[in-house]
């Protein structure tokens, strides 16, 4: 079984995360897809392969070398994101990409086009894994786990190449921040890692968002409208008094590189009472903690025309881990070359978001973040080039092979 029917597989398990369960996985499907590949790993013959409750899934491929070699580790998640139905994927594969619309649903006049979409032409000529435009792809994180275990399935096929101890996991939910908290750094045993969790061909990141949750409570009092004068106090109108006053160009729609924002990501609201979820975010750990102080400010201010109306839960997330990289900054540099020897140019970026690599690096294991090939996460026109999976994999294999060279 090849990178692609893998893949192909993989996105017909419904492992969309949900942040309201408080559950490790928080959704049943999950442990379902991570009891599926440990049967696969099983019949691989891989050794150390372990499932914990929390649907916490590790192997190793031993070593086939005398001398020490560090041991690596990579990393991909089970989860997709929240953001829309991962349930029934219909993939398909568009042969020979010529650079026009592609049709994704036609009853829904659902298009994937290169005019909302230019990055699109990167791909020219290459045979393409779309949607049917009515739930996401699953590639986040997908393409991940079927390029680690196509790359540990070539090694093994491959005893010529030369390799050290090789530990692989696939963790759960990732996509509502919590990938890394019941990950075992200590049991899983390696010097550090690599998660396959970026986009395009080439990315290689180790910077990342310094990243906060914040939810806002605003108390309305509901009166009948017929005799509210000086007695309601409408909560929704408080709420949007309160988003209006946040930096309107501080938004992701509006930032890009290592600017930072303001993300309103959801508002649940009745005159009585109205709640706004936010996320924070700036690679900058100064300014970072500037724009919750500036949330809080904001709380005051709201409560000074509408005392005791407004209270805000801030809560940190995750960190930037440039800080936990910088020290060991060889790993990059390992990186860097296996990917030219796969003939791609490195992309050093930072990330516009987070990462399972950024907590476990705070969690004493370094793991910046490599490509799994995707565009569009998270949504219905998201879909990833068959080559850039199969690259994905050779990154893999080549950073095996030099760590034992």
């Amino acid at each position: 079984m090849n990178v692609v029917d893998r893949f192909l597989s993989f996105v017909k398990f419904d492992t969309q995360s949900d942040d309201e369960t408080n559950m490790t996985p928080s959704t049943p499907g999950q442990m379902e897809f991570a009891k599926y590949l440990k049967g696969e790993l099983e019949k691989m013959n891989l050794e150390e392969i372990t499932l914990d409750e929390n649907g916490y899934l590790m192997a190793t491929l031993p070593s086939n070398v005398e001398k020490d070699v560090p041991v690596v580790g990579f990393i991909a998640h089970l989860d997709t994101a929240p953001d829309m139905s991962g349930k029934h994927v219909n993939p398909r594969i568009v042969s020979n990409y010529d650079g026009g619309d592609i049709t994704l649903n036609e009853s829904q006049n659902i298009i994937l086009s290169p005019s909302e979409f230019p990055e699109m032409l990167n791909y020219l000529g290459q045979d393409l894994i779309v949607t049917d435009g009515t739930t996401l792809l699953g590639a986040d994180d997908k393409a991940g786990i079927a390029e680690i275990i196509s790359a540990v399935a070539y090694l093994q096929a491959h005893p010529e190449i030369k390799h050290g101890k090789i530990r692989i996991a696939f963790n759960p939910d990732e996509e509502i921040g919590k990938g890394a908290h019941k990950f075992d750094v200590e049991r899983f045993g390696c010097e550090f890692a690599y998660t396959m969790d970026g986009g395009a061909v080439g990315e290689l990141e180790y910077e990342n968002f310094n990243a906060a949750g914040a939810k806002i409570t605003i108390k309305g009092r509901n009166v009948h409208p017929g005799t509210a004068k000086h007695k309601m106090v409408n909560s929704i109108r408080v709420a949007n008094q309160f988003i209006s006053m946040l930096p309107r160009w501080e938004t992701p729609e509006h930032t890009e590189g290592y600017e930072g924002f303001y993300h309103l990501v959801a508002i649940n609201g009745s005159v009585e009472e109205t709640t706004l979820y936010y996320i924070i975010r700036d690679h900058d750990r100064a300014r970072f903690e500037s724009r919750k102080r500036e949330i809080e400010h904001l709380v005051a201010k709201t409560n000074e025309e509408f005392p005791g109306s407004c209270t805000a839960e801030i809560t940190d997330q995750y960190y930037n881990m440039r800080e936990k990289i910088a020290p060991v900054m060889h790993i990059i540099s390992l990186a860097e070359e296996a990917m030219r020897e796969a003939g791609i140019e490195p992309h050093v970026q930072p990330i516009r978001g987070g990462t399972d690599g950024a907590q476990l690096s705070f969690k004493g294991l370094p793991c910046p973040n490599i490509f799994a090939g995707g565009e569009n996460f998270h949504g219905r026109y998201e879909y990833v080039p068959i080559p850039s999976m199969e690259k994905a994999c050779q990154v893999i294999i080549n950073i095996a092979r030099k760590l034992a060279e």
